[in-house]
């Protein structure tokens, strides 16, 4: 089959590599749709995978065409969405509940061959039957909800919050979506791509602008989320913070990102300062919540690619260009 191949860092290419093989509790799908995104760049530049070379894409959905000797939960031609997530099931933070912490944390097209590929293989636990309404090429939209989802359950929150996010591409956007249908009094974005606040606008934001200053808000805002992974938005974000506020820290920086915080105002405003990581108990939920149309394809996906163009279309995605790109082997 073909596949999309991170040889090294910084090395992307095309090629034929072996197909999958099903084990007794996986399924093998035709890959409908594959979407890029920023863990993409960190695995080219060598971060996050343990090893090289590797399959991406770790957002994907598809029709299922092969299942292992012991599946039953579903049949050939049955169209899934799948929850890249891989756990261990037996350290302390899987035990406890916070698998998306596991000691030995893994996911499909992380550290084992994903789906930016004609083919992927999955674990039939780990796949979501979808609707027949629900276009399955639109269905790699999932789980990058599904982690929007997760950043929600950290942020527990309440109604009529004032809400800043950091970003306007695809997560900042679903950030905004979600921020809408949990009671947020207002929600403003921020983004130095007028193209990127266009959609913020379109999808009916309460503000828009390049920086925190165009906006009156002399007291911070309730909720401030980070969607960019970006030091300079972390550090100014943190500093727009009201009292009794929260800061989420949603998009995902290079490791060696620093930002600094002040300590007393930490403690004498109540601040509170957290991460989300990934996909934790929300990937079903959020195929309910796409399947009930609480994103646009449309809009939320700006283009779609042959698999053959990946290497071009990680360079369209590093660039800042578009929103979603999906590639569809």
């Amino acid at each position: 089959m073909r596949a999309a191949v991170i040889e090294a860092p910084g090395k992307v290419t095309v090629a034929t590599v072996p197909d999958p093989t099903p084990g007794p509790r996986d399924v093998v799908v035709d890959v409908a749709a594959c979407g890029l995104c920023g863990t993409d760049l960190h695995i080219l530049q060598g971060e996050f995978a343990p090893t090289l070379p590797i399959v991406p894409g770790h957002e994907f959905a598809g029709e299922v065409v092969g299942i292992g000797s012991e599946v039953t939960e579903v049949a050939v031609g049955d169209r899934v969405a799948v929850d890249p997530s891989l756990y261990c099931h037996e350290c302390r933070y899987c035990r406890i509940g916070r698998g998306n912490l596991c000691d030995r944390w893994n996911a499909i097209g992380v550290s084992v061959p994903g789906g930016a590929a004609e083919f992927a293989v999955a674990p039939v636990a780990n796949c979501v039957r979808l609707p027949e309404h629900v276009d399955v090429a639109d269905a790699a939209l999932i789980e990058p909800l599904s982690c929007a989802v997760r950043g929600y359950d950290v942020l527990n929150s309440r109604m009529g919050n004032e809400v800043l996010i950091y970003g306007s591409g695809t997560m900042g956007l679903m950030m905004l979506e979600l921020a809408k249908r949990t009671g947020a009094a207002s929600v403003d974005i921020l983004d130095i791509n007028p193209d990127r606040l266009a959609t913020a606008n379109q999808l009916g934001c309460s503000r828009s602008a390049a920086s925190a200053d165009e906006l009156d808000q002399p007291r911070g805002w309730d909720v401030v989320i980070d969607a960019t992974g970006n030091q300079a938005a972390i550090q100014d974000g943190l500093g727009r913070v009201a009292k009794a506020g929260t800061f989420l820290q949603f998009g995902v920086s290079d490791y060696a990102t620093k930002a600094v915080i002040e300590p007393y105002k930490i403690y004498n405003q109540e601040i509170t300062i957290t991460g989300s990581m990934a996909v934790l108990h929300s990937y079903e939920r959020a195929a309910q919540l796409f399947a009930t149309g609480v994103l646009d394809p449309k809009v939320f996906i700006s283009d779609r690619l042959p698999l053959e163009q990946y290497p071009q279309a990680l360079e369209q995605f590093r660039a800042g260009q578009g929103r979603k790109i999906v590639v569809e082997p």
